[in-house]
């Protein structure tokens, strides 16, 4: 395994129940924020639950560089409980993710923190904006403090400004864990990618640095549309 590698997949597959094939997919996450980009359909959210656990690969490896990883997921559509109170919610997530009752007050207030959610913690989530409650979700996928976090399309449906601060919250949580982060829109790739990886029908066509999106001819066969569009929208000056 790589020995900067904390996650490692080769020749990963999956189906759903639509026909889907995913793969074969061949991964290396490290350090700092992956971008994981890919149209609607790609395979982006097939492949979260496969690195998360949900849903059972049909083939191929999954190693972590740690024994027993810590993982944080925050779901494309994440399901909150809408009579809950905002600390409430993360303490129950604390307890899911098995940390110790004298150790959940500080992980919950730690992570709401981080959200900059301090002042919500007695709001009920039914009352939350909508941007409020996709940080609080955010929250409750870094509450164990993860080695590996999983972002499924993080920004998807806000508005720009609430976009901007899911970002910082990618940022500031980004140092000394791998970030996976799945979008479409090329503003995250742009705002937050050390690595880019793009998906198209299942299977891998690009994987490298952001800077190579803009330097590798699009013309070649073995890229999709997706590389395309994301060349394009790289090559925008700041």
């Amino acid at each position: 395994m790589d020995n900067n590698a904390l996650v490692l997949a080769r020749g990963v597959t999956a189906r759903n129940g639509r026909g889907f094939a995913l793969g074969p997919v061949d991964l290396s996450l490290s350090e700092g924020v992956t971008c994981l980009v890919g149209a609607n359909g790609a395979g982006k959210s097939t492949l979260f639950r496969v690195l998360v656990g949900i849903q059972k690969a049909t083939g191929g490896l999954i190693q972590f560089a740690d024994h027993r990883p810590s993982i944080g997921y925050l779901p494309q559509e994440p399901e909150l409980p809408p009579l809950a109170l905002a600390g409430g919610y993360l303490d129950h997530v604390a307890w899911l993710q098995g940390i110790r009752r004298g150790e959940r007050a500080a992980a919950v207030d730690t992570a709401l923190a981080a959200a900059g959610m301090t002042d919500r913690s007695s709001s009920p989530i039914r009352k939350l904006s909508g941007g409020m409650r996709r940080r609080l979700a955010f929250a409750g996928a870094i509450v164990n403090q993860p080695r590996l976090l999983l972002l499924d399309e993080p920004t998807v449906g806000l508005d720009p400004i609430q976009r901007e601060r899911i970002r910082q919250l990618v940022k500031a949580t980004a140092p000394n864990r791998a970030v996976l982060l799945s979008t479409h829109l090329l503003e995250d790739v742009r705002a937050l990618a050390a690595h880019v990886v793009i998906l198209a029908a299942g299977r891998v066509v690009f994987s490298g640095a952001p800077a190579q999106l803009t330097s590798t001819p699009t013309g070649s066969a073995n890229y999709a549309v997706d590389f395309d569009a994301a060349a394009a929208l790289m090559a925008v000056d700041e």
